[in-house]
């Protein structure tokens, strides 16, 4: 089951200190270099393996966890790419994000809570989908 902090965007305390290194968005809209981040953070939770630690993607020199980046795009309001959309679609099921103009801050809220679910030892979604 999904815990309500995470469905809320709440960060665990110790995502606080990464997410402090992701630069802020403005206005509700973030830096390309954020998109991008987030299309990697994407990639990285689909080849996490069932025993292997949270993934990272760099930023700045720096590791950052991906469930830190999904927390820091959940107020995005820029329209999420059709690219991206269907990547989410793959990983969470399709009709996971909906309506007709979606944004990365509902695909993040989504990977975030998913992402949070497997550090707490939750099944990956797509085995849990395929049972």
């Amino acid at each position: 089951m999904i815990e309500a902090a995470a469905l809320s965007g709440r960060p665990r305390p110790e995502e606080i200190v990464m997410t402090r290194l992701l630069p802020p968005l403005y206005e509700g809209h973030a830096p390309i270099f954020l998109h991008l981040a987030f299309e990697e953070a994407l990639e990285a939770y689909d080849e996490w393996g069932l025993a292997l630690p949270e993934p990272t993607v760099e930023f700045e020199g720096l590791q950052v966890p991906i469930s830190s980046l999904f927390g820091r795009m959940r107020s995005c309001t820029d329209i999420l790419p059709a690219r991206v959309l269907d990547r989410v679609s793959e990983l969470l099921g399709p009709g996971s994000i909906t309506g007709s103009n979606p944004t990365y801050a509902e695909a993040a809220v989504a990977m975030r809570a998913v992402s949070v679910e497997r550090l707490k030892g939750g099944v990956p979604l797509r085995l849990a989908m395929s049972n």
